[in-house]
């Protein structure tokens, strides 16, 4: 008797699909099986294909593949449609891939021929054991989405603890494992980068097993294959060494599939059920494509775990340890990085000793950002920095230190473009700059010189709360311009005040300029008692990026806009110190160049910031205004600089009072002129005896002063 007239006696047909030439051939059963009539017949392609549902024909060409990788059958299910598209029968095939001409070109979907069976096969109940039965029907739509939903929680985990709980959570559709564990390599050992469904303690026997065991995930991921075993007696058969080791958890069947992470095997995961599973094509398929979703969620999260653990490092590596073992200080500091990415970038801070000096001795501080969030970035801040720690051990001045650190960076920035190269398009050789404050402070008369390179100025909170920000002058931000000056500004630190410096991202995040961030801060300023600094750098942080952003990776990590340095600076004195110095006059003092006429909006921000609690608010007004006036005098009518004294003295009962006065080198004395409606100028002496309560000029040695006085009533 024939083979055919037995397969066709149990209702089973032979068909062969040749997908090079786009042909199929049926023998008589199986052409009677797809519906037509019971006679050998050769199609074209298309012509078959009218003959099956349109969603099982698309999906031969995914089962081929995992037969070919796992090395097994091609076995599906497909439906069976008539002329009108209604579903008459639903078959059952099992082919085997034949490929001609190398194997690649199999995989890519050509040249291979399926040669194989086709049997009617009754669907189950609708409903019936869903959860135990095979994969049918209309599971296919429910196993699309279960993929989509599993790869999209899979694709949001940041963490390898964080894929391992979304993988135990995934409920596949028809059939869910009871047990997970995924293994990883390392060298020739197996081991357990996590597992859900056992007992603590459990993992111990397979947690360093050698890949010449005689253990599933051993041959898994020496073979590159799947291994399913649906029965406990399978299991014992193939493995009957590490059999007695599993047996005790008691599950009824187990897959085994490979994690493979661009071509190369990484791990194997592991399924176990404790309810029998036949691992019918459907289910393979699904366990073989949530393994691969899973290799690729595992092997983004070590690529980002090992990239904050690179940025830890760096930032470990460069920041120093601020105050320990300095006697009259108290510092605190922060390094928020910018989200994304390599969690490190050009914002730094330092703190130097410098050589030298008698009593406390001598600090330096310095902030600086170079341009970009980059590991370029990063490279150019660390040699930076061990420049100005290098030139400032050498005992230069803060305008040496800053004016030798812009022409070493220029000269980086110089070989860079000299060298050149492809890339150079993307902007990576670009010349790059950094802006820079460095600040030398005398620990024992709290005088403090600094130089600044484009970076903001500091601020400083005083004993009774007002908070100003210090203009300084500065140059150039570091590596424009080799030949550039920075002046150098002097200011005393009082005890008990505090000295904070930061770099832009703490004062231009979530849509501040540079005006409205430093109002933010300052109100954070004002508020805090000056006492705990730590509690302090936590608030100004926050203030920024809510609670806990100091230390925040994620989510909120990636919405950072900017890395944030911030360093603050308190002399610490004795009880006695404390107590005199809230009673000290509340002053400040800067410089206004001849070539800097924009430095006058700033001196009248600073009458305004020391007047911040002043009652009188016409009062406050009209100390603005004259400040204006005079510091205008001086620019137009001298050939010096101005340089403006303010303070605020409390006199007790009496109430305070604001004493203001501009300096400048001329010896000409201000006379009072009486200008018609149309004169531009002459104005200033008038406005003095209008809006102060008294003023004069004082002739000095070099020069002369000119000053008002404004007295606040007592509360």
């Amino acid at each position: 008797m024939r083979t055919e007239d037995v397969l066709a006696a149990l209702a089973t047909g032979l068909w062969r699909w040749d997908k090079a030439s786009g042909t199929v051939t049926l023998d008589a059963e199986a052409a009677r099986l797809i519906g037509l009539p019971a006679e050998p017949v050769r199609l074209g392609e298309a012509a078959a294909r009218s003959r099956f549902h349109p969603v099982d024909w698309n999906g031969i060409d995914g089962v081929v593949a995992l037969a070919l990788a796992e090395g097994t059958l091609a076995e599906t299910r497909l439906r069976i449609t008539d002329e009108s598209g209604r579903v008459i029968r639903t078959v059952r095939t099992r082919s085997k891939p034949l490929f001609e001409g190398s194997a690649r070109h199999g995989r890519n979907g050509r040249g291979y021929q399926l040669v194989g069976t086709l049997q009617e096969v009754a669907e189950p109940p609708s409903g019936a054991g869903a959860d135990r039965t095979a994969v049918t029907g209309d599971w296919r739509r429910s196993r699309e989405a279960f993929l989509l939903d599993a790869g999209r929680a899979l694709a949001e985990a940041r963490s390898t603890a964080e894929v391992l709980r979304v993988a135990a959570s995934l409920s596949m559709p028809g059939f869910s494992p009871d047990g997970l564990a995924v293994f990883g390599l390392s060298g020739d050992r197996l081991t357990i980068v996590g597992h859900h469904g056992h007992g603590e303690g459990d993992d111990g026997p397979f947690a360093s097993m050698t890949l010449d065991t005689d253990y599933p995930a051993a041959e898994v991921v020496r073979t590159g294959r799947a291994i399913y075993l649906p029965t406990p007696e399978e299991y014992a058969r193939r493995f009957p060494m590490t059999w007695p080791l599993a047996q005790r958890f008691e599950r009824r069947s187990w897959a085994f599939v490979p994690l493979v992470v661009a071509g190369r095997t990484t791990g194997a995961w592991m399924a176990a059920f404790t309810h029998p599973v036949a691992f019918t094509p459907d289910e393979r398929a699904v366990l073989t494509t949530v393994a691969r979703m899973l290799a690729q969620a595992l092997s983004r999260a070590g690529t980002a775990e090992s990239e904050r653990e690179l940025s830890l490092g760096l930032q470990r590596t460069m920041r120093p340890l601020l105050g320990p073992g300095i006697p009259g200080i108290r510092m605190a500091a922060r390094y928020v990085p910018t989200g994304g990415g390599l969690q490190v970038g050009g914002d730094w801070y330092d703190m130097i000793r410098l050589p030298g000096g008698a009593g406390a001795g001598r600090i330096a501080l310095v902030i600086g950002d170079v341009q970009g969030h980059d590991v370029r970035a990063a490279g150019l801040m660390g040699q930076l920095r061990i420049a100005l720690r290098a030139y400032a051990s050498e005992g230069h001045r803060p305008d040496a230190v800053l004016t030798r650190a812009s022409r070493f960076l220029y000269g980086i920035n110089d070989g860079n473009a000299a060298e050149g190269s492809p890339d150079e398009a993307s902007g990576d050789f670009a010349p790059r700059f950094a802006t820079c404050l460095y600040l030398e402070v005398d620990l024992e008369t709290g005088l403090v010189d600094l130089a600044r390179a484009g970076h903001p100025d500091p601020a400083v909170r005083m004993n009774d709360g007002t908070v100003l920000l210090r203009p300084t002058a500065g140059g150039l931000p570091l590596g424009i311009d080799p030949d550039t000056d920075y002046p150098t500004t002097r200011l005393t630190l009082e005890p008990g005040e505090t000295l904070m410096i930061c770099t832009d991202g703490l004062l231009e995040t979530g849509g501040h300029d540079l005006d409205t961030g430093w109002e933010r801060i300052r109100r954070i300023l004002e508020a805090h008692d000056g006492e705990d600094l730590e509690a302090l750098a936590d608030g100004l942080v926050e203030a920024v990026h809510g609670p806990g952003s100091h230390h925040t990776t994620g989510p909120l990590a990636d919405r950072r806009e900017d890395d944030i340095a911030l360093v603050l600076l308190s002399r610490r004195p004795g009880e006695t110190a404390v107590r005199v110095a809230r009673e000290r006059p509340r002053r400040t003092l800067m410089t206004i160049a001849q070539t800097e006429p924009e430095r006058i909006a700033a001196a009248r921000e600073q009458v305004r910031q020391l007047l911040h609690d002043w009652k009188d608010e016409d009062q406050r007004d009209a100390a603005v205004l004259m400040v204006s006036e005079m510091v205008t005098n001086v620019l137009v009518h001298t050939d010096g600089d101005a340089l403006l004294a303010a303070e605020v003295t409390c006199l007790g009962d009496a109430g305070r009072r604001l004493r203001v006065e501009v300096a400048d080198t001329s010896d000409d004395l201000p006379h009072r002129r009486d200008p018609g409606e149309m004169a531009s100028s002459g104005r200033g002496l008038v406005l003095m005896e209008m809006l102060a309560e008294t003023w004069g000029v004082d002739p000095r040695g070099e020069g002369k002063a000119i000053w008002f006085e404004l007295h606040e009533p007592p509360a």
